[in-house]
Formats: structure tokens, C-alpha cells, sequence
């Protein structure tokens, strides 16, 4: 990380600038260099600034030009890390169209904005703008780029040794998502099981948005959806996701909200591990680009069973903080690039 991090915050609402300076003043590793009002006062502010601003903070919601224009406009120029601070379930298409232009993370600003809910995000802003500072500037040119190729060609009949593919994603993932998933055949013979963390009330959004990229079926997880092969279920924001055998001995959806302690709800641990517990050594786990250490604890219950972890490689993520803890606590079997990915999970069945 840099020693100060230099944010430029973009916000219609002279409130929330203030806010938001003052939350971020809580950091000595963070210097607000200025604000903005819209898109283009904050196009303006950049070029005047050069090299001065390393992070910028976004509202999506503005006059004039809007933060997904914003984005596009400004990552033609210099391509900056950008975080989007902006109300939960509104401009939900601005949202995902803002990670699509590249933006690397988001965070929900509460409704009640004349309150001191506010400042509940500090903690979470400050660690997201430390963490969006240390994004390699590649990763914010090549984010927003899927792929033209066709899907690949289904795998033999699988042997039954890999029975589910559990994947774990954070920072970066909704853009890693849409370049890995419309690159799995069709007629997959397993199914699919993500954990994305993501606000609440976006996961539905965009597995339908994604559900229109892929040949396989993709939709948000449902309590007591049956887990079919061919089929990609993206868990809930503010539930957590596992599995349990129904009468007919299928296997379907458990969705709850305990343990309550834990940083993301979902959380990949939660996940992996009832999978390790139905699937047994059936399970390929995978962790990609994210923030943090979710996915690690649960990674060894995979490993515990038999199963497999693959793990992104660092030089394709978005933030190596996910897939490191795992490669680090030895629990990785393989590490791969995200363009090789695809190959390397249907390659495993």
C-alpha cells in the first residue's frame, strides 16, 4: 500500500462530500486532495490534479454527467480505481453497468443520510480505498473485457469425481464472473454454486444479467432450489448459502442467516464447507480475486473431505487477497490465470 492515498470524492450532495472527508479523515494513510460535484467537474478536477489522485470515490446518481459516463470517460484517459458510494436499489442498471465501465468496488450509502448511520460505513470505505490503491493498473484496463470466444466443448461424461463446482469470488468478481462463466459448455454434467460478495438486493440483477451473457442457466439461489448439473446459482446477498438432501435424496438450497459474526453474509467459508460435508471428495473449490480471507477456512474442509481448490493466480486478480491466504496456508492445488480458468475446470471433470 502507498503511504498516503491520495481521494478525490465525487458526490452531487455537498453533505455526503463532507461526510464522506470526514470518514476518510480517520485514516492517516489517506489524504482527500478535492472534491467534485458531477462526472465532469470531476474529469475537470483529474486533469488539473495529474497524478495526484490515486483513488476516486463515485456517487452514480448525479446531473450533468452521471458516474457511469464518468467512469467510461475517465478510464479512456488514465485508468483510475474507482469505488462506488451510492444509495442501495437505486440506479440498480447504473450499478452494474458502472462495474462493467470498471469500477473495482462498491459501498452502500444509507438512506437516512442526515443521521449518524452515515458514518457506519467508515471502517468499510477506508479499507476498501486502501485496498482499491494497491489494484494493478492493468487489471482496471482489461476489467470490463469479456470474452468473444464460443463456449468450450462439454467434457466427457464426468466419472463422478467431481460432483460440484463451489466458487468464491469478492473484489473484482462481478467483472471475472462475466468473462469466466459464458465460457462453460452448455450441457455442463455438474452444477455451479457461487458466493459473490455483493449489496443486498443486486445478486438477483445480476444473475439475470449474466444468465443473458451464458448458454448455461444462471439465476439468484432460492431456498430449496434443487442443484441441478448444467445450472449456475449465484447465492443471495444476506444469506448465507448451504446444502442439504431433501426426501428424494436430491440435493437443494439451504438459505439462513447464522453465524452472525462473520464479515460477509454470504460467506464462501459457510458454503465450501457444507459442500465438503454432502459432496465429500466430489467438490472442485475455487477462489478468486477478493479482498480478505473468505474462502480460506472452508478451502480446508474441501480439503479435509478429498476434494480440490483451485485458486486465481495473483497476476489476473483484481485484489490477491482471497486466493493468497489459501495458496499461503498450503491448501492450494492449483493456481491459474483467469483466461485459463474455463479450460482448467473443465479440464477437472
Amino acid at each position: 500500500m502507498k503511504n498516503i492515498i491520495r481521494v478525490l470524492i465525487v458526490d452531487d450532495s455537498a453533505y455526503v462530500r463532507k461526510v464522506i472527508r470526514q470518514m476518510l479523515s480517520r485514516s492517516p494513510f489517506i489524504e482527500v486532495v478535492d472534491v467534485a460535484h458531477d462526472g465532469a467537474d470531476a474529469l475537470e478536477k483529474i486533469e488539473k490534479l495529474g497524478d495526484q489522485v490515486d483513488v476516486v470515490t463515485l456517487d452514480l446518481l448525479m446531473p450533468k454527467m452521471d458516474g457511469v459516463e464518468f467512469i467510461k470517460h475517465q478510464m479512456a484517459r488514465r485508468p483510475l480505481p474507482v469505488i462506488v458510494v451510492s444509495i442501495a436499489n437505486e440506479g440498480g442498471e447504473k450499478f452494474l453497468a458502472a462495474l462493467d465501465a470498471g469500477a473495482v468496488d462498491f459501498v452502500h450509502k444509507p438512506t437516512a443520510l442526515a443521521t449518524e448511520k452515515m458514518f457506519d460505513i467508515s471502517d468499510e470505505l477506508i479499507a476498501k480505498v486502501k485496498t482499491a490503491s494497491t489494484v494493478p493498473i492493468q487489471c482496471l484496463t482489461n476489467i470490463h473485457e469479456f470474452p468473444s470466444s464460443t463456449p468450450l466443448p462439454r467434457p466427457p461424461i464426468s466419472s463422478g469425481k467431481i460432483e460440484l463446482v463451489a466458487i468464491g469470488i469478492s473484489t473484482g468478481g462481478p467483472q471475472a464472473l462475466a468473462f469466466l462463466i459464458p465460457q462453460l459448455p452448455e450441457n455442463l454434467p455438474v452444477p455451479v454454486v457461487v458466493v459473490l460478495h455483493m449489496p443486498v438486493g443486486y445478486t438477483n440483477m445480476y444473475a439475470q444479467r449474466l444468465d443473458r451473457l451464458c448458454s448455461l442457466d444462471v439465476k439468484e439461489a432460492q431456498a430449496g432450489d434443487v442443484v441441478r448439473p448444467g445450472e449456475v446459482l449465484i447465492a443471495q446477498a444476506g444469506h448465507h448459502l448451504s446444502f442439504k438432501r431433501n426426501h428424494d435424496q436430491n440435493v437443494i438450497v439451504h438459505l439462513h442467516t447464522k453465524p452472525f459474526d462473520l464479515p460477509h453474509r454470504p460467506s464462501v467459508d459457510v458454503m465450501f464447507q457444507s459442500a465438503a460435508e454432502i459432496y465429500k471428495d466430489r467438490v472442485l473449490g475455487v477462489v478468486m480475486t477478493g479482498m480478505g480471507s473468505d474462502g480460506k477456512q472452508g478451502a480446508a474442509w474441501i480439503k479435509s473431505h478429498g476434494g480440490s481448490v483451485f485458486t486465481e493466480a495473483e497476476e489476473s486478480c483484481v485484489v490477491y487477497g482471497m486466493p493468497r491466504t489459501v495458496v499461503e496456508a498450503g491448501l492450494s492445488d492449483r493456481s491459474i490465470p483467469l483466461n485459463q480458468m474455463a479450460k482448467a475446470i473443465v479440464d477437472a471433470l
